[in-house]
């Protein structure tokens, strides 16, 4: 596999800079270049999802049709030049597959690899537990798949974000043990958890970090300097559903609290989950909202491993349908992605470098859609390169890929 061709991401429009709301200055500058790369995945693949080792080796994994009606977890990475020779995971027809929860990978400095997904159980249409393998030998074989929860109800669990804890992983994930077990409760809430999985494969046990999150909105984590963060959508009482951060700091998991009073009153989850990335002190933390029935995309900063952060900075265009993706780049700003509604359910995916002073140009790195099958497109760094990864819905499906310069955004 190699790179087919270059060409030049769409500046889009005009920029806000949201010092304070109402005020706006314009600019414009060049677009960055985006290299189009040719991607490793079959038809019918999908739900691709993107990791980076601590050595900036950059993974990409997704799930496609398999032999006799199975689905497939694959794998490639990328040395420089090429992707390897995709390798599967795992393949089965007893996965649950779910446009907004898909699989992860994370990567150890030694190599070592963990891989999620979702599991299917039981009788019921929402009885799916979390699995998680580990490999030692770059994935050409994989350990026993264990659950990161000790509960074994029939009851959906999903939503995991992953990261490197010592010489295992961290895990966290939403968990529906408390929900009616028939599935008529009207309330059915989710909890949050988290829990940390050895060199051996074997969980500790696990911790509740928030008795009652959004049902079906992406978690987020990341690695601050001083421990884990972890970002979600909080779920209260009077149906509010803000974004929320805890952090462990001393191996003890703070209390739960609004990165910012958005104030978003909906009695319905608007699967749209938050992302978070760190590099020190420095966190970035993106979301989407619809309170006032307005819909947003923003981002806030931190510089002290998210104990506090600054003013949301709004990055959307107007019509923004969410699935927000965020890196850091060297200089402590950050690009934020997003699928922005064109007309319809036509859209594209948009991206733009941000700072504590404003936004930049927005630039468009593909057309999309706002229809589920699009699912959630990804974005990550590897030193000095943004890399990206969408599905293109159709029948069959396919997943692409392409990067660009961090230096380009401006």
């Amino acid at each position: 596999m190699k790179t087919i061709r270059v060409v030049t991401i769409v500046a889009v429009g005009t920029f806000a800079l949201a010092f304070a709301p109402g005020r706006t200055v314009t600019a414009r500058s060049a677009a960055p270049e985006l290299q189009q790369i040719e991607s490793p995945t079959g038809p019918g693949a999908a739900e691709s999802n993107l990791a980076v080792g601590p050595d900036g080796k950059v993974f990409l994994s997704w799930i496609e049709p398999a032999a006799d009606s199975a689905m497939a977890l694959r794998f490639a990475s990328w040395d420089g030049t090429r992707w390897s020779p995709p390798q599967t995971i795992r393949a089965g027809r007893d996965y649950f597959v779910n446009w907004a929860d898909f699989p992860s990978l994370a990567v150890q400095a030694d190599g070592k690899m963990a891989a999620h997904w979702l599991q299917r159980f039981g009788t019921t249409s929402y009885a799916y537990d979390v699995r998680i393998s580990q490999s030692t030998n770059g994935g050409k074989s994989w350990g026993t798949p264990v659950a990161p929860h000790g509960d074994r109800s029939a009851t959906e669990k999903g939503f995991v974000t992953m990261w490197r804890e010592g010489s295992g992983f961290g895990a966290v994930w939403l968990d529906g043990r408390k929900a009616d077990k028939t599935g008529k409760n009207p309330i059915q809430e989710m909890m949050l958890f988290a829990t940390t999985i050895g060199a051996d494969g074997a969980p500790t046990k696990e911790v509740l970090l928030d008795g009652r999150a959004c049902d079906c909105c992406q978690t987020t984590a990341a690695l601050t300097a001083n421990g884990p963060i972890v970002a979600y959508r909080d779920r209260t009482a009077t149906e509010i559903r803000d974004i929320y951060v805890t952090r462990r700091v001393g191996g003890t998991w703070t209390e739960p609290k609004a990165v910012y009073a958005d104030n978003w009153e909906i009695n319905a989850c608007p699967v749209n989950g938050p992302y978070v990335d760190a590099a020190g002190q420095r966190v970035a933390l993106a979301w989407y909202t619809g309170a006032k029935d307005v819909p947003r995309v923003r981002v806030a900063f931190s510089s002290d491993a998210g104990a506090t952060f600054g003013a949301p900075i709004t990055v959307d265009e107007g019509k923004p349908a969410g699935r927000v993706a965020a890196v850091l780049l060297k200089d402590g700003s950050a690009l934020v992605s997003w699928i922005e509604r064109t007309g319809g359910d036509t859209a594209s995916v948009r991206v733009r470098r941000v700072t504590e002073k404003g936004a930049g140009p927005a630039t468009t790195v593909a057309a999309s859609s706002a229809a589920r099958a699009s699912g959630f497109p990804r974005m990550a760094r590897s030193g000095d390169d943004v890399w990206f990864a969408w599905t293109v819905p159709g029948r069959p499906s396919s997943v692409r890929v392409a990067r660009t310069r961090a230096a380009d955004f401006r």
